[in-house]
């Protein structure tokens, strides 16, 4: 949790390849063609081959599709494609067998492998329970024989949306549930001496995804004979931006952690899009791995003893399995109040101050929210870096032409002396630390009775990642037995998810309940490596209940920054300023063109900030999942949709062109619909509108 270090598990065979061990972290996708499709498929794999993609799943829903397996096979193979393939299996356990005749992997769900998912309310006895393990394990056993006899792989994936009944009678619809589905399957398999296995914990929450991660890890590991393999991946993620952001920080908070052995990003777009947001999220990790070979890893049984033997290993500073948030004092400033219950307010910072304070009075006026104003989504408090006395008055003039804006601006300092005046122009003064920087103690007297708030930000390089919060731990316990209230903390980090983590344990441990800024500047970097750091440096700890306010900057446009951090933010399900799609990529299941479908939906509906509608191309995963949605949209079949209000089913069947009318429909008969209002177009307008209200 406070450092990187690989997870050193088995290395699994897939074809030509394999996973775990000191292998690098693998990149796959998955068709969206149907698997009867020779030539579609065949293409589309060819494609995905092209792109780089290291492994490719295709859907098998029936035996057919098994049996087709094999000519598609074939066909890459003869072509040189040696891509190891995989046979994505729901229900059919018939489709299963056949499958692992002409695959490298098979992945089994061990919510519907030997079951129908009926939705009940039926409460299991002890009795009744074991009796339907039996039944399971029955139907599981000659599949896993069969894998052991042609040397395929499987992978025991979970999905957070499509446990048994047997399941979420026991554990509920939750991580528990997920990772006690996988590891029984996982002990058949062991006890028949069968350990090519993988893992996976699939969710379209990512804060869900990322805990039965860590619970699954904390539980195989310690009870199963071997380290295994993991697979990343956030089902149902969506398209765009959102899509990525999403994918990003459910991934890469566990990428961060050192587990993950290969990773699928799910976008409602053409697979082929998946594959480079792939490998820009594992190259730092496989780079590291490169550079430190077999340094980099921590064998998992070491991991165990160490913890065995040594009381004293370093426990995260939060749950790692259950979402709380860091509780904190609440603070009131002139635009609201931070902290506590509140949610995080986001910040950005403007351009240098110039000579010129025209340049700077228009950026503040662009980057800034304005209460009831219908427009693009904007920060809420701007920061302007300020390096000596002539800018701090130069800002002074800038400040009296800002009007309502005023309240809204805060400033950077360097140099201390230059805080007591700064304090009475703005809301908030950063207080920039340097490495080996001494405070002056006066500095503590001077901010007592100001009204301003102070930020004390710890610039981070090259110390340990234990030195901001040993630095920043001194000042807040100076400043709380001064009784100073109005402060906040920040870290300028490249290791942000590191050192704020070791912060929280360090104020944990002395008391300290400042509220944090989550702060991280990406720099100018490409714009999709830009969305993955941001995502996966500050939404890694907004998903742990770390931040009070998020502080990004980036290269990219005033417009699209402001938004980078409501997405994160959203993402890690702690603030909603907008509709959330829940959409999966699709795939052979999948009879109309969803990627349409999602966008006529989205100009539909996104003007309804908080609603979560689910798009799911097929029955397999969709029910469940909208359990964590408002309202669903789920095909049924040729030409066919169902309709969902959380995860029951209340009409069947609709005409696919009557639709998207019936699930408008339904939304206003919940009284969720609002009415879209003429939107203000501006030289920024993205597509996004204003968030000021509180959620």
């Amino acid at each position: 949790m406070y450092g990187y270090s690989r997870r050193l598990t088995r290395e699994v065979g897939f074809g030509a390849l394999s996973l775990g061990g000191y292998q690098p972290i693998r990149v796959e996708s998955m068709t969206t063609t149907h698997t009867m499709d020779t030539e579609a498929s065949v293409e589309q794999c060819r494609r995905l081959y092209e792109a780089g993609c290291e492994i490719i799943r295709l859907t098998v829903p029936t035996e057919k599709e098994a049996e087709n397996l094999k000519t598609i096979r074939d066909r890459l193979r003869r072509d040189g494609i040696t891509t190891p393939l995989v046979a994505d299996i729901h229900f059919s356990r018939k489709a299963a067998m056949r499958a692992v005749e002409s695959v490298d992997n098979v992945r089994i769900n061990p919510g519907n492998f030997a079951n129908r998912k009926k939705f009940s309310s039926e409460d299991y006895t002890d009795k009744a329970f074991m009796a339907e393990f039996e039944k399971v394990r029955a139907e599981f056993l000659p599949l896993v024989a069969k894998a052991k006899e042609y040397g395929v792989s499987m992978r025991i994936g979970t999905n957070h949306g499509s446990l048994s009944d047997r399941m979420v009678s026991r554990y509920g619809n939750t991580p528990e549930g997920m990772v006690e589905a996988a590891l029984e399957f996982a002990r058949i398999c062991e006890d028949e001496g069968y350990y090519d296995i993988l893992f996976s914990m699939k969710s379209s929450n990512v804060r869900v995804m990322i805990q039965a991660y860590r619970l699954l890890v904390m539980k195989a590991d310690t009870g199963l004979r071997n380290a295994y393999p993991l697979h990343l991946g956030v089902t149902e993620a969506g398209d765009g931006d959102e899509g990525r952001i999403k994918s990003a920080m459910g991934i890469g908070a566990l990428l961060e952690e050192g587990l993950g052995d290969t990773i699928r990003v799910s976008l409602t777009e053409d697979p082929v899009n998946e594959v480079p947001v792939g490998f820009a999220l594992v190259k730092k990790y496989n780079d590291f791995q490169k550079v430190m070979g077999d340094k980099g890893h921590l064998p998992v049984n070491q991991l165990v003893e160490s913890r065995a033997a040594k009381p004293s290993f370093e426990p995260p500073p939060f749950d790692p399995v259950s979402y709380r948030r860091r509780k904190t004092d609440v603070i009131g400033f002139d635009h609201g109040e931070i902290g506590g219950n509140r949610f995080p307010i986001v910040e950005t910072t403007a351009k240098r101050l110039s000579a010129d304070g025209n340049i700077l009075l228009e950026e503040l006026q662009s980057r800034l929210a304005v209460e009831n104003s219908d427009v693009v989504i904007k920060s809420e408090l701007v920061t302007v870096p300020v390096s000596s006395i002539d800018e701090a008055v130069a800002l002074e003039s800038v400040f009296a032409k800002l009007g309502p804006y005023r309240c809204r601006v805060g400033v950077s300092a360097r140099d201390i002396s230059l805080v007591p005046r700064i304090l009475d122009i703005a809301v908030k003064v950063r207080i920039d630390i340097a490495e080996g920087e001494m405070l002056d103690t006066e500095i503590f007297e001077m901010l007592h009775d100001k009204k301003g708030l102070i930020e004390f930000c710890f610039m981070h390089e090259k110390a340990s990642e234990k030195v901001p919060a040993a630095v920043l731990s001194r000042i807040a316990l100076k400043m709380k037995k001064k009784g100073v209230r109005r402060l906040l903390f920040s870290i300028d980090s490249p290791a942000t998810v590191y050192v704020y983590r070791h912060l929280v344990r360090s104020f944990k441990e002395s008391g300290i309940d400042y509220p944090l800024v989550v702060r991280y500047h990406a720099g100018k970097k490409e714009r999709l490596e830009t969305l993955i750091d941001c995502a996966t440096q500050a939404g890694t700890l907004f998903c742990d209940g770390i931040g009070d306010m998020l502080a990004i900057e980036t290269g990219l446009a005033e417009g699209e920054e402001a938004n980078l951090a409501f997405n994160v933010l959203q993402a890690a399900r702690v603030r909603m300023s907008k509709t959330e799609f829940i959409s999966c990529p699709g795939c052979g299941r999948t009879y109309f063109e969803l990627e349409k479908i999602a966008g006529v939906i989205k100009s539909r509906m996104s003007h309804i900030k908080g609603l979560k509608i689910g798009i799911m191309g097929c029955i397999v995963n969709g029910p469940g999942e909208m359990a964590d949605a408002d309202f669903g949209y789920v095909g049924s079949g040729r030409g066919a949709v169902s309709l969902y209000v959380g995860k029951e089913c209340v009409e069947s069947n609709i005409p696919e062109e009557e639709a998207v009318d019936k699930l408008v429909e339904l939304v206003k008969l919940h009284g969720r619909w609002v009415e879209p209002v003429e939107k203000v177009t501006t030289k920024e307008d993205v597509g996004n509108r204003v968030v000021t209200s509180n959620e």
